[in-house]
């Protein structure tokens, strides 16, 4: 009998997953990409604001999609029964052609330029640092998932704890506050201007807010998952939340708005701007760790989505084997990390940004849509945490996310351009490979 998934992850394990899914690297450099397309401290505020207010609306959503269909894969599993099998088979194909890689090629080249400035390496040894990362945590998750799900707890608390002392730090000692109200929005901006320039501002956002879907794709490893996915998905993305709030409040009182927009390392800046020369440096040390943390989290949980979609037929028979011993997607995994590897050493932080963000909220907002078709039919499938002010919560999550991908082809049509060719491809690939096997 072939070997299947293990549940060996625990309630405190999933919300973990939630978490460091979330917060890599988007929470100490995306701020500045914010401030610069936005400009006010009102506007930067309101933004990850909104951001929150989508993460929310999203964790709600996918609280109740878990539940109402538990199986691997998450929302490859959503799509490919609300919808039929084409849309799970495009949402597996974007992830590791798009979105999972592109967002794990870009916090891996973060992880290897903060490492080779802390141990003062020349700008060579920043793609060869990712690579090798990347490659080594592939081997190591081929081990099984409870030591990945150790080291994610690790990571995620140890993270938590610095982003608390450097948020209460910045506002207990950050000086004079720089926080101003007025102008409420730049001046030069009208109104089609203003709302371009805040759905900009928002892709950054989302990028940061992104990833509490991670812990779906591990559902068949998880007891008990009927109620402690849930209850993990709506813990992580508030405790992110909080935090994410309160890091922009202290850029925003520290540094100020035009500083903020004009620096690549925010929070390198923020604690400079306390503690002098030693802050820069610790903060430099825990953008390592918590990039480390996410790519951990990442190379973890994406391949399980391409072993669902093995065990159904839609991707190669190989990502479907189970390594008899460790219970893990072997091939799969090293499939994910191989090809991010490449993906860091070809591309540019925010060309990989956009290039995720743009399919990722594509799919977000079709996971909304789910929700509206499973309501309809899957009326008495078990919801022991229904989302709540329905329909209004799913609409907004949708609305949002259409409202996010449209603008990228107005603020990044390359971007949205290369990330639409490569779903057309993947629908090309689709009907190619069913013809094949209906020859066979």
């Amino acid at each position: 009998m072939p070997a299947e998934l293990a549940r060996r992850l625990n309630r405190f394990d999933a919300a973990m997953i939630v978490v460091s899914g979330i917060i890599g690297s988007g929470i100490f450099i995306n701020p500045y990409v914010v401030a610069a397309r936005v400009e006010t401290p009102f506007l930067i505020l309101a933004v990850w604001f909104a951001g929150g207010v989508i993460a929310l609306a999203g964790a709600f959503v996918f609280a109740e999609l878990a539940t109402v269909v538990p199986r691997a894969g998450g929302q490859y599993a959503y799509f490919r029964e609300a919808f039929g099998p084409i849309f799970g088979f495009l949402h597996g194909w974007s992830l590791l052609f798009i979105i999972q890689t592109g967002a794990t090629a870009a916090v891996a080249m973060t992880f290897g330029e903060y490492l080779a400035r802390l141990f003062g390496l020349g700008a060579g040894s920043v793609p060869v640092l990712a690579v090798a990362l990347l490659l080594g945590l592939s081997c190591f998750h081929a081990l099984g998932i409870k030591p990945g799900a150790i080291l994610v707890n690790v990571i995620t608390v140890a993270k938590l704890l610095a982003l608390a002392i450097l948020i209460i730090g910045a506002l207990a000692f950050g000086g004079p506050t720089k926080i101003t109200l007025t102008p409420l929005a730049p001046a030069n901006l009208g109104t089609f201007g203003l709302i371009s320039a805040f759905f900009a501002g928002l892709v950054p956002t989302m990028f940061a807010y992104g990833g509490w879907q991670n812990s779906a794709f591990v559902v068949e490893e998880i007891r008990g998952a009927e109620r402690t996915l849930p209850r993990a998905i709506l813990l992580g993305v508030a405790i992110v939340i909080a935090v994410y709030l309160g890091a922009n409040l202290a850029y925003v009182h520290v540094l100020g708005a035009p500083a903020l927009a004009g620096t690549r390392a925010p929070a390198a800046d923020l604690a400079q701007a306390i503690v002098g020369d030693i802050g820069a440096k610790t903060v430099g040390i825990l953008v390592v760790v918590s990039t480390f943390g996410f790519l951990n989290l990442a190379l973890m949980t994406a391949p399980r989505v391409y072993y669902a979609m093995a065990r159904d037929g839609l991707f190669f028979a190989a990502a479907a084997r189970v390594t008899p011993r460790t219970h893990a997607p072997a091939v799969a995994i090293l499939t994910q990390g191989a090809l991010a590897a490449v993906y860091a050493l070809a591309n540019t932080y925010d060309r990989l940004l956009g290039f995720a963000v743009f399919a990722d909220w594509i799919f977000f907002a079709l996971a909304g849509v789910a929700l509206v078709v499973f309501r309809r039919t899957k009326p008495d499938a078990p919801r022991p945490y229904p989302t709540p002010l329905y329909p209004w919560v799913p609409l907004l999550f949708i609305v949002a996310g259409a409202g996010i991908v449209l603008n990228l082809f107005v603020a990044d049509p390359k971007n949205a351009l290369v990330g639409s060719a490569i779903l057309a491809a993947g629908v090309v690939t689709y009907f190619i490979s069913r013809r094949v096997r209906a020859s066979v």
